[in-house]
């Protein structure tokens, strides 16, 4: 795999398209790439490298000849069509939840469990963007001091949904402004001006989805089956970038500066920490970079041996595209 030729599938969404960037962007040694979607997107092209690329209609046989298919087109998409990939000889990178939790299927954050990649039959799933963040800055304070519990609060893009959400808010604040009704669509509730408490559906035991993600694919990445976690996930009226209220408790009393020197140490984590100076991170500044960003690094003291911390990241790229290629990015070295 010196030089795959790779295929993109989901080409035509907010993902898809972030991958086709990123793939340019980070010169990645692409023999050819090919760009597949559903028949609604016929006809439309994108660039790559100088040339206009058509977007191909998916179906089984698309695969002929790929060597690395990155999917992004949701979870019953991945299911019907990544075995087939897997059989024409292509590895796949998956971002759906498809196949995250299943035990022989590696689920591969590289700044943390890069070995686990190579362990693939076909199929590397790519966590949740919310999961993605957090634990890129949870590993290397576990590796330090230790982590016994994490309580998480998210703050999520629309664009985590998809570009009809997006539009959505974008409408719902035009017709706010000019007096008019709003509706709501993509979203139960009216998503501008307002935070929903609600991302995925609802399960039995009163947690959602995206909050039983973050539980589960948290100790499948960090190798850590019986970590204390727990999740609230929340959408917010922001385009892009999810932000995270996340509090850790450790085995030992952590001092602020201490795992802040240890953040700055870590690969794929930005320390922005100078609340005197009004500086931490933004959700506005992340867009279109690579890292998570923490800050209000402080003492809870109502907890022993526990921090708070404030991350944020750009949900499209290392929420998604980025971790996927950079997934890609181990398989060739």
């Amino acid at each position: 795999m010196k030089e795959p030729r790779v295929a993109v599938v989901g080409a035509t969404g907010m993902v898809g398209q972030e991958m086709r960037f990123i793939l340019e962007q980070r010169e990645f040694p692409a023999a050819s790439l090919l760009l597949l979607a559903s028949e609604r997107s016929r006809g439309r092209s994108f660039e790559f490298r100088g040339e206009q690329l058509p977007v191909q209609v998916l179906d089984r046989s698309s695969f002929e000849g790929v060597d690395l298919a990155l999917f992004s087109a949701g979870a019953s998409i991945s299911r019907e069509f990544a075995p087939a990939a897997v059989e024409s000889g292509a590895v796949v990178v998956d971002n759906s939840s498809a196949f995250r939790m299943e035990p022989d299927v590696p689920l591969v954050v590289p700044e943390v469990n890069p070995d686990d990649a190579f362990k693939n039959s076909g199929i590397i799933a790519n966590p949740n963007c919310s999961t993605i963040q957090m634990v890129v800055v949870l590993h290397p304070l576990h590796l330090e001091f230790s982590i016994r519990r994490v309580v998480t609060t998210t703050f999520q893009s629309v664009s985590g949904t998809g570009k009809e959400a997006v539009e959505e808010l974008k409408q719902q604040i035009s017709a706010l402004q000019k007096g008019e009704p709003v509706s709501a669509e993509v979203y139960p509730h009216q998503i501008a001006y307002n935070c929903l408490p609600h991302i995925d559906v609802f399960l039995e035991n009163g947690y959602t989805r995206e909050e039983m993600k973050m539980v589960n694919e948290t100790r499948k990445i960090m190798g850590e089956p019986d970590l204390a976690v727990t999740a609230t996930t929340v959408r917010v009226p922001v385009v892009v970038g999810h932000s995270e209220s996340v509090n850790v408790q450790f085995d030992r009393p952590v001092e602020p500066g201490e795992a802040r020197e240890v953040l700055e140490k870590a690969p794929g984590v930005e320390v922005i920490d100078d609340p005197g100076a009004d500086r931490y991170p933004l959700a506005v500044d992340c867009e279109g970079k690579d890292p998570s960003y923490v800050g209000r690094i402080r003492k809870d003291f109502s907890a022993e041996n526990s921090l708070n911390l404030w991350v944020v990241c750009d949900n499209l790229r290392k929420g998604a595209a980025l971790n996927a290629i950079q997934i890609a990015e181990l398989l060739l070295e």
